[in-house]
């Protein structure tokens, strides 16, 4: 009897140790969910395209997790805007998009007036993820 009491004791310390994140005076939160998205990049740029025409292809943006990686469990709305309007441009096609897998794909955006040098800002607010803005493109006029 004593020493199956021994046994259950020692499983007992045995599983404290390995699986409560408090154990030994160590302190710590378990995320099931994976970590947040730390930042948005955009994987596929923005290209010089015709006014009021398709950008193509398709521009992209990714999360990021804090080590730079995909976060593939990001399914979070991202938003793009013009951040650079040198031709006083609007942006046109489907703004807001739900990740999948951690990306965000515009297959549809177009900017209606020629200019030199626009941005695009993309940003989803709601995750706490830091903003990107894309590489310098080109409109121009049909």
């Amino acid at each position: 009897m004593r020493l199956a009491w021994h046994v259950m004791t020692l499983g007992a310390l045995i599983g404290a140790g390995c699986f409560d994140p408090t154990a030994g005076g160590q302190r710590g939160t378990l995320t099931l969910a994976g970590t947040p998205a730390d930042q948005l990049a955009f994987i596929v740029q923005p290209h010089s395209a015709v006014a009021r025409q398709i950008i193509t292809p398709a521009v992209q943006v990714t999360a990021l997790d804090p080590l730079g990686n995909t976060d593939v469990s990001f399914t979070g709305q991202v938003t793009v805007s013009l951040g650079t309007n040198p031709g006083g441009g609007f942006l046109g096609g489907t703004l807001t998009v739900g990740a999948v897998k951690g990306v965000a794909s515009f297959g549809d955006l177009t900017v209606s007036s020629a200019g030199t040098g626009y941005t695009l800002v993309a940003s989803a607010p709601p995750s706490g993820a830091k903003s990107a803005t894309s590489k310098a493109f080109d409109i121009t006029s049909p």
